[in-house]
């Protein structure tokens, strides 16, 4: 069955554009977007079913590149059917999750186990990554050949860094030989071990263990020095200071074939929002000062980082109220990260079409995916949101199962009020 959104400020990341308009789905797919008023009245006219969206805004669902479901393992931290959930009610329609679970996805039966939960629980599209070394351990790599045949669609052994650069080199070198991207962490794991804050007056006064910045920098240089080596397709996931930008500067103008991503977290938060030791802001890497939260958002707009991600990391309460130092790290995210990204927006840092360009169309090129994009013959994946709907957060109202949001009771500007996957609603705010 077709159907016409109309009535709507399109969002078109590809073109850059955003400008009213309407979309017609059928088949699961874009069938045409019409901005031109009288092709509008004209399918208006023919169309049985019509959704009219008060100039409400429409735009590619989020491809949300990092998101941790805890199965097999932890499934009271989140299962796959609460994460789908949460990512519906969070305008995103895939999610690329993270193997880092217990045990760890480097196996294709893994791997197939993943397909299997995600196809009947989740109501949005599930891409997995698997690890790149076995276990996640970085001594060994794992067959990247197999498991990209039975659906990854990227390798990363996420937050533990591959300390031997020889295995490094060679998973490299085997990955590029196939046309696989690898997906890496950059910390040099020696100055960041045990840390739990950034380096500086601050941490000094809290009594924190902290990491200089210059952790990030030293591990993105070794990570792309092999990339020059290697040639592989390589993607820096979680980038959160300014030291390591230059950097990646260097190694895009060079030609490799390098992206970046940066998380909502560090985006739009600084260390200074830990305040009395509130576990719900600790992440990894920790939050940085605000003129690396600045220089992130600069280099979101000018391109230079190409992703922004939630990066979702579910912890249960036991694991969050414990000492700052103590407890777990990471904080969930599929449902405040469109309207965290939008106080971007609202403050004149990012254009909508910038911010679906990071959410939504970066994210989708880079796995080789068809999503991202508003256009005739895309998936239809798509977000209607209310950009300037206020609300105050409640983490409890949460549709994930663990509630560690460091937005708790924050005011927040835009709600998504409905999301398709492939031209089914399935998320519809009452």
């Amino acid at each position: 069955m077709s159907l016409l959104i109309a009535e709507a400020l399109l969002i078109d990341p590809e073109a850059g554009t955003e400008m009213p308009g309407a979309v017609k789905i059928s088949a699961g797919k874009i069938d045409a977007v019409l901005t031109q008023p009288s092709e509008i009245e004209a399918e208006m006219f023919r169309a049985r079913n019509i959704l009219r969206c008060s100039n409400k805004v429409l735009a590619p669902g989020i491809v949300d590149l990092g998101v941790k479901v805890c199965e097999p393992g932890e499934r009271h931290k989140e299962s796959f059917r609460s994460a789908g959930r949460a990512a519906a009610a969070g305008g995103v329609t895939t999610m690329v999750t993270r193997p880092d679970t217990t045990p760890a996805i480097d196996t294709p039966e893994q791997l197939e186990f993943v397909a299997r939960r995600a196809a009947q629980d989740a109501p949005v599209a599930i891409r997995p990554m698997a690890a790149l070394t076995k276990g996640r351990q970085g001594r060994e790599m794992v067959e990247i050949g197999f498991l990209r045949d039975a659906g990854a669609v990227a390798f990363t052994d996420c937050d533990s860094v591959v300390a031997d650069t020889r295995v490094f080199a060679r998973a490299l070198t085997y990955a590029r030989s196939l046309g696989a991207l690898v997906v890496a962490h950059p910390q040099d794991p020696g100055l960041s071990a045990g840390a739990a804050a950034t380096s500086g007056k601050f941490a000094s006064l809290r009594g924190l263990p902290a990491v200089p910045p210059m952790a990030e920098r030293l591990g993105l240089d070794r990570d792309l020095a092999l990339v020059e080596m290697t040639g592989a397709r390589y993607h820096a996931d979680n980038l959160s200071c300014a030291a390591a930008l230059p950097a990646l500067e260097r190694a895009k103008a060079a030609g490799l074939d390098v992206t970046a991503g940066a998380n909502i977290h560090h985006l739009t938060l600084n260390e200074l929002d830990v305040g009395d030791y509130r576990t719900f802001f600790k992440i990894k890497p920790p939050l940085r000062s605000e003129t690396d939260r600045l220089a992130l958002v600069e280099a979101v707009a000018s391109g230079l980082i190409d992703v922004i991600g939630s990066m979702h990391t579910p912890q249960d309460e036991e694991s969050k109220r414990r000492p700052f130092e103590e407890a777990a790290s990471g904080a969930v995210g599929l449902e405040t990260l469109l309207p965290a990204a939008l106080r971007l927006v609202h403050a004149g840092q990012l254009t909508l079409p910038q911010l679906f360009r990071a959410l939504s169309l970066n994210p989708a090129r880079r796995l080789g995916l068809p999503g991202g994009r508003l256009a005739p013959g895309a998936p239809a994946d798509l977000v209607l949101f209310d950009l300037d709907a206020p609300f105050v957060l409640d983490r409890f109202t949460l549709q994930s199962k663990s509630k560690n949001t460091p937005f708790d009771g924050a005011r927040m500007q835009g709600r998504v009020l409905k999301t398709w996957v492939a031209g089914q609603e399935v998320y519809a705010r009452d």
